[in-house]
């Protein structure tokens, strides 16, 4: 029996391989987060069928956080990464690019999934009925926020774009588990009328804002009796974004989405809460959120790629019963990226209408950016654990769950994560916009202009600096020569700015 003390060692190890990953990937293409699935799908392979001995403690550590509950998996890592994510991003901005969202979230993932369902009840060869082909849809027809999101942090895209695909993520994917909760239990057996399924559609998402709103003023009438102690108000952040998650899933607010009860929660905290924290108080908040999501981020994309590992590998009995599925993982993962074309594309012109707009260019990395990750794995594990035991899904359709939700989790991040920051380069996307070049550039001559004042008018200092050298050191502020000297900055490049989002 595996001691459970070895599962403490995995989170050490997979620390320690994140910061290394990091610090060497520093300055590559490599996004950080494919690294990570790569290093847990090596994990993964080494403790199921690596030495005689298995690796020993280390892949008894392994296999425990292989093994773990997706339940609890999804309570540890969601609500910090969701806090997280939508705490820091800008309220302007998120109002701006509420309609789209919305629709991406709604819309959208309905086309997805009933697009993606539609074709594995028709083109896959498993006699799958119609309920358990839009099962399987609705848990690969969202984006995936802890992929996203770790994924647009690193790349350096407009703030419009981002906060478009990183509010889309961490929507729709709180009304994808909705939807995965609905069709899972029509496939188990309970029955829906229309008025029904509405009804569950509209407690689980108002509630979960009501539930969420609800928390973030409570915990804000709370902070506002706790002065000068910043370890309180951090810790009161975290343990009310963990409690919100639970009362929806399991506590009294039954059938309410944890994921958009955490996401209004910190969006609350972003627009009226954020005022609790006074000068380096809020800094020290950020720096907190950012450490914890980086430690989640870590565990999770490396757990992720040891699921994957563990899930083929203990599958090859029945995957070998069914010769075309590697095949048919290809072919879903394409239909996966049509999906994402139809959904873009049948939105595009209220895209287009709402908020900043959108043009063909950020049309093609919306698409391309729609990566699957952990959540999606996850409710797929849930799944194959009900066909355990189960009289209405049998074992085989919860292995091919797993394989086909894990092999697009690994595809969706090798390949469209790897390329689109190339995708960004061949559209041009990661270029200064004209107004942010003149901005810059202006900049850049004031600061060479005061530092000029300031020594030349200091007879001591003035003589004793070398202007040559603070040149060949300080490269930013080169180029800033008379000439190149703009005469002022337009009000017309700040309006361009914040209106566009750039």
């Amino acid at each position: 029996m595996d001691d459970p003390v070895n599962a403490v060692l995995f989170v050490g190890m997979s620390l320690v391989l994140g910061v290394a990953s990091r610090h060497l990937l520093r300055g590559t293409r490599v996004p950080y987060t494919t690294a990570l699935l790569v290093i847990g799908i090596a994990m993964g392979s080494l403790a199921e069928y690596g030495t005689g001995h298995r690796l020993g403690r280390v892949g008894d550590g392994i296999r425990i956080w292989a093994n773990i509950d997706p339940d609890l998996l999804l309570a540890v890592f969601l609500p910090p990464l969701l806090f997280e994510s939508s705490f820091s991003m800008d309220v302007h901005h998120i109002k701006k690019c509420m309609a789209q969202m919305v629709l991406l979230a709604g819309p959208g993932v309905l086309i997805s999934t009933f697009f993606l369902g539609s074709a594995l009840k028709l083109f896959f060869p498993y006699n799958w009925s119609w309920k358990t082909s839009l099962l399987l849809g609705g848990l690969l027809g969202a984006t995936d926020p802890v992929a996203v999101i770790a994924f647009l942090k690193e790349l350096g895209a407009s703030k419009k774009l981002t906060t478009l695909i990183e509010g889309e993520s961490l929507m729709n994917d709180g009304v994808s588990i909705v939807i995965y909760m609905l069709f899972f239990r029509m496939v188990t057996g309970s029955s829906f009328s229309w008025g029904t399924v509405f009804k569950f559609l509209a407690t689980t998402s108002l509630g979960a804002v009501a539930l969420g709103m609800a928390f973030g003023l409570g915990s804000y009438m709370w902070l506002g009796f706790i002065l000068d102690d910043t370890v309180i108000q951090i810790t009161l952040t975290l343990a009310v974004s963990y409690l919100a998650y639970f009362m929806a899933q399991e506590g009294a607010a039954a059938d309410v989405s944890g994921v958009l009860t955490v996401m209004t929660l910190g969006m609350f905290y972003a627009s009226v809460a954020r005022t609790a924290f006074k000068g380096e108080r809020q800094q020290n908040l950020h720096h907190f959120w950012e450490m914890v999501a980086y430690i989640a981020n870590t565990l999770i994309f490396i757990l992720s790629g040891v699921v994957i590992a563990e899930g083929v590998l203990r599958s090859d009995n029945i995957l070998t019963h069914q010769e075309n599925a590697w095949g048919y993982l290809i072919l879903l993962y394409f239909l996966v990226q049509l999906s994402r074309v139809v959904v873009v594309g049948s939105l595009y012109p209220f895209l287009c209408y709402f908020g900043y707009g959108l043009d063909w260019k950020e049309a093609i990395v919306l698409v391309w950016s729609g990566l699957r990750g952990a959540v999606a794995l996850s409710l797929s594990l849930s799944v194959k654990q009900s066909s355990d035991t189960s009289a209405y899904i049998n074992h085989e359709t919860g292995i091919l769950f797993v394989f086909f939700t894990g092999g697009i989790v690994f595809l969706t991040l090798i390949v469209n994560g790897s390329t689109t920051q190339f995708v960004l380069q061949m559209l041009e996307m990661d270029k200064l916009s004209i107004a942010k070049r003149r901005i810059l550039h202006y900049t850049k001559c004031q600061m060479m202009t005061k530092a000029q004042e300031v020594f030349g008018d200091d007879e001591e200092l003035g003589a004793a600096v070398d202007w040559p050298t603070i040149n060949k050191y300080l490269t930013c502020l080169n180029n800033t020569d008379e000439e190149h000297i703009v005469e002022q900055i337009h009000l017309s490049d700040m309006r361009i700015l914040l209106l566009n989002g750039k």
